[in-house]
């Protein structure tokens, strides 16, 4: 939780315009803080001074995929257990497999609905389903 807005920090790591678009606007209907990335080497110096709240990452990203990421990401005490969501249009089922070993909480497979992103970041990011809107 980033303490100087006591707001939850949502970070998403995806090299998608189109995605990081779709957050800023879900992120407008929610009180949380959000930075977007467009791929694991821009998010990690980042994530080496923040503790998001929750963590969205793509897995099909150009420098690397995002369950390497996240593997390389686990070996840091600080986020061994930060809450993880998977997004990609890859939807495999080792994919899947190889998040779950990685502690990731869901694997959503793209296109998502506004509704399910909102829904996982009130669940897992802590919000007050009240302070939540839904377009």
């Amino acid at each position: 939780m980033d303490i100087s807005q006591n707001k939850p920090l949502i970070v998403v790591v995806d090299d998608s315009a189109a995605v990081r678009d779709f957050f800023e606007k879900v992120a407008k209907s929610l009180a949380i803080e959000l930075q977007v990335f467009v791929s694991a080497a821009d998010a990690m110096p980042y994530l080496e001074q923040h503790q998001p709240s929750l963590l969205f990452l793509d897995i099909i990203m150009p420098d690397k995929d995002g369950l390497t990421f996240l593997q390389e990401l686990r070996h840091d005490v600080r986020h061994e257990n930060t809450p993880t969501i998977v997004i990609s249009s890859k939807d495999y089922a080792q994919d899947r497999i190889a998040a779950k070993e990685l502690g990731v909480m869901e694997f959503v497979a793209k296109p998502m609905s506004t509704r399910t992103i909102s829904d996982l970041i009130v669940k897992f990011a802590g919000i007050e389903p009240d302070s939540a809107t839904h377009e």
